[in-house]
């Protein structure tokens, strides 16, 4: 379904054809026309600049051209009232009678309004999380997760086919420390002499696997040798912590599709493969033992290790394998990777090295999530891992639930910097913003309960619906804004539209509840009873569409 201001545009662009064919305007190209919400309500509910775009080609004042336009736009139910302001604006309002058909289009038809085809079906992969499987997940990880989980849910919304991956770091430099660190927790648990060396993992996550391990094996990996040791321990540790993860993340309602594990890259030989097309680029060479890649010929500051001297690849070498595969082996599309915003320099120098094996880095685009702030009181800090200061994700979930910590995460853009405060998302006021916009469709429901209890066949819409409460059409003007709304967070990649959307339409709801009375059981009121009903029906079809795309629950009671 097109959105209302595609509407409106056609509108517009047909008044100005025919005024060109009638000989009221000189014949001549038409620019862009552009559509906008007036900032001020006593100017309509769109505003048009396009007399002013005409004025300098018509050579025509812009007045002239303003009401040339209005006088041919079609009378239809759409637009009501059509003025002109100067310099040659033309304001435009929605009819009312129009408006009340919408409302029960959102009944009949949902799909048309809280769905778009502008995907075409195409694949596109979203990879997310992607954390080094070396221990729990913690609140960092967690914006990222709910910010790539609501942007698949935007896409499949938008017609795309979508793909979630989460990708595991389970080669490198960093895995082998793992392995070395999990099993010196483990030997330590039968002997509290050995020493932990400095430079591998010493937090509390490895331990607790360590004593998983102990507790369901024995003491088979003391009876190995160092090299087996160490890499089946590994193995099951990796497995473990993966499982944690997985659970972790089912908390926030997120499931991928797949977990593509990086070491698959190397044994099937893909990484091979990919190495081999970098070298015939004729942009590879040899230096100190290790091999690079001549990206100071690519416009970057210095050239970048592929395989450090000790022959293990680094991550950039298997992040460019691994986009090889998603683009040249798995055929997506699109493929969207959520990263920290400390990875930003990581995005022009795995483009580049993409563009020489010719891979469309066009086709890549990298969201980066800037960090977080946790508030408690009046204390905010930054959260950091190391520091001992990032709270597990499965704690905070414990704490305030997953509904509170997805909208909280999504209610900035990723490219601003989240100031998390507790203290907010445990209120049940509407101070909270999640806990408002279930309330306005748990109130919703109560009341369509109640209505049903009272036996008003509000289902059978054949009467004649009529609004004439300026919140009843501000509403309505809300509810139609959606279209809008998804296609703008799907063609951005800007989930972040769609909780200030929620909230706005919320408020809406609330300001309407406070001054129309739904339910009148005066048999002389009950077409406006009807409408009301079937107002706040089509306003709860549209918060569900919004939290459930927000990865959260819709609550009939609370």
């Amino acid at each position: 379904m097109p959105t209302i201001s595609e509407l409106v545009t056609t509108q517009v662009s047909r008044a100005i054809n025919t005024s060109m064919e009638s000989g009221d305007l000189p014949k001549a190209s038409i620019p862009e026309i552009l559509i906008e919400r007036p900032q001020k309500k006593e100017h309509g509910d769109f505003a048009c600049t396009i007399s002013l775009k005409l004025s300098s080609i018509l050579k025509m004042n812009p007045m002239d051209i303003a009401k040339a336009i209005v006088s041919n736009l079609d009378s239809n139910e759409m637009i009501s009232v059509k003025n002109i302001t100067s310099p040659g604006f033309i304001n435009l309002s929605l009819n009312s009678i129009w408006l009340a058909s919408q409302v029960k289009s959102i009944r009949k038809s949902p799909e048309k309004f809280t769905r778009l085809d502008i995907g075409e079906n195409k694949t596109v992969q979203v990879e997310y999380v992607s954390a080094n499987p070396t221990g729990q997940l913690h609140v960092a990880h967690i914006r990222g997760a709910v910010i790539g989980s609501t942007i698949a849910n935007i896409l499949q919304a938008t017609g795309h086919a979508v793909h979630q991956e989460y990708y595991i770091n389970d080669a490198g430099n960093q895995i082998e420390k793992f392995n070395q660190s999990l099993l010196i927790r483990y030997k330590q648990l039968f002997d509290d002499n050995i020493d932990f060396p400095d430079g591998l993992y010493p937090g509390e996550d490895i331990v607790s696997i360590a004593q998983k391990i102990k507790s369901s094996k024995g003491e088979k990996y003391l009876n190995l040798n160092e090299s087996e040791s160490k890499s089946e321990i590994g193995f099951l540790g990796k497995s473990l912590i993966l499982s944690q993860i997985a659970s972790e993340l089912d908390l926030l309602g997120i499931k991928f599709d797949e977990w593509f594990s990086e070491k698959t890259l190397l044994d099937n030989n893909e990484f091979q493969y990919c190495l081999q097309a970098l070298e015939e680029s004729g942009y590879v060479t040899q230096k100190d033992g290790a091999t690079w890649l001549k990206t100071s010929q690519l416009g970057e500051e210095k050239d970048n290790v592929l395989i450090r001297n000790n022959g293990i690849p680094t991550y950039y070498a298997t992040d460019i394998a691994y986009h090889f595969n998603k683009f040249k082996k798995r055929n997506f599309d699109k493929v969207i990777d959520i990263w920290g915003a400390d990875h930003h320099g990581q995005i022009p120098r795995l483009k580049k090295a993409l563009s020489l094996i010719k891979v469309d880095a066009s086709k890549l685009d990298v969201i980066l999530v800037q960090m977080v702030r946790f508030k408690k009181g009046s204390v905010t800090e930054k959260l950091s891992k190391r520091k001992g200061t990032a709270i597990p994700l499965a704690t905070l979930v414990k704490e305030i639930g997953s509904d509170a910590c997805r909208y909280m995460f999504l209610s900035k853009s990723h490219e601003s910097q989240v100031e998390f405060d507790l203290d907010l998302t445990k209120k049940q006021s509407s101070e909270n913003p999640i806990y408002y916009i279930q309330y306005a469709h748990a109130r919703i429901c109560s009341i369509l309960k109640s209505a049903n209890i009272k036996k008003i066949d509000y289902f059978n819409d054949t009467e004649k619906t009529i609004y004439n409460n300026q919140t009843e059409l501000e509403l309505i003007k809300k509810l139609i804004e959606f279209p809008e709304i998804l296609e703008m967070s799907s063609t951005n990649l800007s989930p972040h539209h769609i909780p200030h959307y929620s909230f706005e339409l919320a408020s809406r709801f609330h300001l309407f509840y406070q001054h129309c009375k739904v339910i009148n059981e005066d048999p002389q009121n009950m077409n406006e009873t009807i409408s009301r009903l079937l107002l706040i029906d089509a306003t709860r079809i549209m918060l569900d569409t919004c939290l459930k795309m927000m990865g959260m629950t819709s609550p009939e009671e609370m």
